[in-house]
């Protein structure tokens, strides 16, 4: 999920302004179709509504993104251009392991292996239309994200 002071995309923003080089998950090739945390609750409100709701949603949003993709429409966005290194899973795992350690760590073992995986709702599972919601797109909410991180630094 992505919105204002997410731990998702806010970090990602930062990230991707102050580093000239980012490291990329293996080779940036992992499939996400983020969801927008508004148009998640407005589909929870709408389940808890409907005498006759499925069981399961797998709330996606529109677009589908390689991680690459993701990372460059998103400092696109930002107006940076940082080089994307792509730094193989296993070094991945022996970072987020080592990390664990730290009170705060910046990865763990089981983000890693999320990213391993492409994260996409199963083609016949009800979702956003079965509720009937339009999600909203990186792209729509991109700048309420960017200025929610300038009102924070400002503050």
């Amino acid at each position: 999920m992505f919105g204002p002071g997410d731990a998702f995309l806010t970090p990602l923003l930062a990230m991707l302004r102050q580093m000239p080089a980012f490291p990329l998950f293996g080779g940036g090739k992992t499939k996400l179709q983020p969801a927008y945390v508004e148009d998640v609750a407005e589909a929870i409100v709408r389940v808890l509504q409907t005498p006759t709701a499925h069981q399961v949603y797998e709330l996606a949003g529109p677009q589908i993104y390689t991680y690459r993709e993701l990372l460059r429409n998103v400092s696109a966005s930002a107006g940076a251009r940082p080089v994307l290194v792509p730094v193989p899973f296993r070094l991945w795992h022996m970072l987020g392991y080592a990390a664990e350690i730290l009170p705060n760590p910046p990865i763990t073992r089981s983000q890693v292996e999320l990213m391993e995986q492409d994260n996409l709702p199963a083609p016949d599972a009800p979702g956003f239309a079965a509720l009937q919601i339009s999600p909203k797109a990186i792209e729509d909410i991109l700048a309420q994200i960017m200025q929610a991180q300038r009102d924070k630094a400002g503050a």
